[in-house]
């Protein structure tokens, strides 16, 4: 077998892979108007092209996924840890650095007056993971498969992600689902593919007939492609703005290295982005509640836009589609009664709860995104929605600390609960 490529490649290929995306969704209008985002496109034409390169005979394509570098780990690890080399995945510090924009740009009074929104989604998510994991176990056991294997596919690694997958594995294989480790990553990942397929296009679909937000959105499926190049222009232009609030990010993403260090040691399976993005909401609430003026929402939102797609593009562009296709038999036949659940419940459920308006649409995308893969993607979608039919700031407001960090306080009883209850 072809040894796997340096992942520093990855890096190289990340503003290629966006550009790619971009250049598709211009040529094939379709893809624009149901809101599939540009990272998404872009990362996975370019796993396809590893996958036709194998199937062709041609070779193995397939890129390591963690460095050990100390200049790139620092950022996210303790200093005690830091000083052993531990190998970090290479999408972490642009994950961790994304949702310390998600905390720093996330204004108190605006979270405060979520109101029915946030109620609604925390609540909607919570049910949703129980009934995942109920759909998933009665599908494990209609088949054969162990009971177990049910909750693995369910709430653990589409509500939860790679993190709660990974955070809960030993507790799995104590209760006795063998590889517990191996199958959330592998139903994780799988998740993460549709939920960034899928949840954009369940949004255009429910707002489908309704007129857009602003003149200027959705006149053309031309404009509503986001530009990484832009985006990163623009951030540039801002200069000495920009460069102070890069610094306030990377700090809160080291300090939250040891925030997320304490939370671990206090036995909290949180995902590793946690910390900072705690500490950047805590800083957003001290600025706001002092009346200060210095951090600016405009200055996050452009650094969001910038370090969301690189993370998307690494992530997706790296994926080996082969591995997936041996997600086989009980695993993916869960997995799609489990999607298609989350899917009708989003539609004809919180659709209607939150209003059957463009927010409604938009927060609905994001409930789905997050509901089966994970909140980056779910900004994403929104993202792509929002640039082509107008804003929708309630959603964009509540949506990302929702699917990032409220639902991991419920969502983990929910899993414990099951996991008793099959041992």
């Amino acid at each position: 077998m072809t040894a796997p490529l340096s992942p520093w490649f990855l890096l190289l290929l990340a503003v290629p892979v966006l550009l790619l995306g971009e250049f598709v969704l211009r040529r094939v209008p379709v893809l624009a108007r149901f809101n599939i985002p540009v990272p998404v496109v872009g990362g996975l034409l370019f796993s396809l092209l590893c996958l036709l390169v194998q199937l062709a005979g041609w070779g193995t394509v397939s890129f390591g996924s963690k460095v050990s570098e100390g200049w790139w780990t620092w950022l996210v690890t303790p200093d005690t840890e830091w000083l052993s080399r531990p190998a970090k995945n290479l999408n972490l510090p642009l994950l961790i650095g994304f949702f310390t924009c998600v905390g720093l740009g996330a204004p108190l009074r605006t979270l405060l007056g979520g109101g029915r929104m946030l109620v609604v989604l925390l609540v909607g998510t919570t049910v949703l993971a129980a009934l995942q994991n109920a759909a998933g176990v009665a599908v494990a056991s209609a088949i054969g498969a162990p009971a177990l294997l049910g909750v693995a596919c369910g709430s653990l690694t589409l509500v939860g992600g790679h993190g709660t997958a990974l955070g809960f594995a030993p507790r799995f294989e104590q209760a006795g689902l063998e590889s517990a480790a191996a199958i959330g990553a592998s139903a994780a990942t799988f998740g993460l593919v549709a939920g960034a397929l899928l949840s954009g296009p369940l949004g255009a679909w429910l707002l489908r007939g309704r007129a857009v937000q602003s003149p200027a959105a959705g006149d053309t499926a031309r404009t509503s492609v986001a530009s990484f190049l832009g985006d990163a222009r623009a951030l540039a232009a801002l200069g000495r703005s920009a460069l102070l609030h890069g610094l306030l990010i990377a700090f809160c993403i080291k300090a939250g290295a040891w925030v997320s260090f304490g939370l671990d040691k206090a036995g909290l399976a949180l995902p590793a982005y946690m910390g900072a993005l705690l500490l950047g909401f805590i800083i957003r609430a001290i600025h706001d509640a002092a009346g200060w003026r210095w951090l600016d929402g405009s200055v996050i939102g452009r650094w969001a836009a910038v370090l969301l797609p690189l993370f998307l593009a690494v992530t997706l562009a790296s994926l080996n589609l082969a591995d997936l296709a041996k997600v086989a038999g009980p695993m993916l036949l869960i997995l799609l009664v489990n999607i298609a659940l989350t899917l009708l419940f989003a539609a004809l459920v919180i659709w209607p709860l939150l209003g059957r308006d463009h927010e409604a649409g938009v927060g609905t995308a994001g409930l789905a995104g997050y509901g089966i893969g994970s909140t980056a993607t779910a900004v994403a979608a929104m993202d792509a929605i929002t640039r082509q039919r107008g804003p929708a700031p309630r959603a964009t407001t509540i949506v990302p600390p929702t699917g990032g960090f409220l639902i991991d306080l419920t969502n983990a009883p929910v899993i414990s609960a099951f996991i008793r209850g099959l041992s």
